[in-house]
């Protein structure tokens, strides 16, 4: 028994002992087609696999995978349907892009057979029919964006791709579930200029890059002066202050130091030949002056009895003891003060 069974353009022998398999597609894109098996009337369906039955020439059912029995003569095995995902690949095409650049473009198709009864019945080859809808859907979206954003946008525009078949293959029984672009070629000229333009882009980064590495260091520079010069004036500040402290303590140790000579001299005074011993103190340092005013200065004036030395004791003596002379009125009113329960009497201008 010999037949002969047209489909999608290609022919398929089958007799009573085997089945012929035939290649179909474009050169690029060759695969095996299901084989049709013959009607033996008790039949083993594959898992994965549906077979569409005719009875008399009319669509009768599709056999679920596992036992199934056939009217011999009247039940016809029509097609054989995979229902595993088949991957497609699409031949390369030339594309336009929006900025009238032509791209050599190719890729690969996956897609999933979902209702048998559409895809054997809807359309007379439908992997045939998706693989040319990528093609035009391809060029479609390539003609939307320019070449830059093409490989930007490389995603987006697989989606949208799959998208717009699967809004035609719903018709077919057939659900497109990915599409990937493998290869896209520009023009050796575009490539040059591409390499240029990024070379440039990265001269410019880099000359950025280095300017704010310019300005930074600019900025660090001056903070640290900035710094540096509050440092020095809270440095300055500090030892003005502790200069001014130390000066404070000095003179006021000057002052407790002479306090306690002027009061040693005092007591020294008050006792026995104390006169005596000033008169001698003044006389030194009379002669120590006298000595050294030549020293001091060219300019020198001098009294007219320097050379009494003798006289000039004597009147700086009479100086000290008209200075030192207690006034007896008040010493003897500060006396009467410091008596408890006595007040000082009242004393008039005539009495005095």
């Amino acid at each position: 028994m010999l037949g002969a069974l047209y489909r999608g353009g290609g022919v398929v022998l089958k007799n009573s002992f085997r089945t012929v398999p035939r290649l179909w597609g474009t050169p690029t894109q060759q695969r095996w087609a299901s084989r049709l098996p013959m009607n033996t009337v008790v039949l083993f369906v594959p898992q994965q696999e549906a077979w569409v039955i005719e009875r008399m020439g009319r669509f009768h059912r599709i056999l679920e995978p596992g036992l199934n029995l056939l009217i011999p003569v009247l039940d016809r095995i029509r097609y054989v349907q995979s229902l595993k995902e088949i991957v497609i690949d699409v031949p390369e095409q030339s594309a336009v892009s929006l900025d009238n650049v032509t791209l050599q473009i190719d890729g690969v198709l996956y897609l999933r057979i979902l209702d048998p009864f559409k895809a054997s019945y809807g359309v007379e080859d439908p992997e045939y029919a998706v693989t040319q809808l990528a093609q035009t859907t391809m060029r479609s979206e390539l003609g939307k964006l320019t070449l830059d954003k093409v490989f930007r946008e490389r995603e987006s525009l697989n989606s949208n791709i799959v998208h717009s078949i699967n809004q035609a293959s719903d018709e077919w029984g057939i659900r497109c579930l990915r599409y990937e672009i493998k290869d896209i070629q520009v023009p050796p000229r575009v490539k040059e200029s591409m390499q240029m333009q990024v070379e440039a882009e990265r001269k410019k980064r880099a000359t950025v890059l280095e300017s704010e590495g310019t300005r930074e260091s600019a900025i660090n520079i001056a903070e640290g002066y900035k710094q540096a010069q509050i440092l020095a004036s809270e440095g300055e500040k500090a030892e003005k202050i502790n200069k001014a402290a130390g000066e404070a303590q000095a003179i006021l140790a000057k002052a407790e130091a002479k306090a306690k000579a002027i009061c040693v001299l005092s007591q020294a005074l008050t006792e026995q030949n104390g006169g005596a011993a000033a008169s001698l103190s003044v006389a030194e340092q009379y002669v120590s002056a006298f000595s050294n005013l030549a020293k001091e200065s060219n300019t020198i004036l001098l009294p007219s009895n320097s050379g009494d030395i003798s006289g000039m004791v004597t009147q700086a003596m009479t100086i000290y003891n008209t200075l030192a002379k207690p006034v007896p009125q008040i010493e003897h009113i500060k006396t009467k003060m410091e008596e408890p329960g006595e007040e000082p009497p009242v004393q008039s201008t005539s009495a005095q």
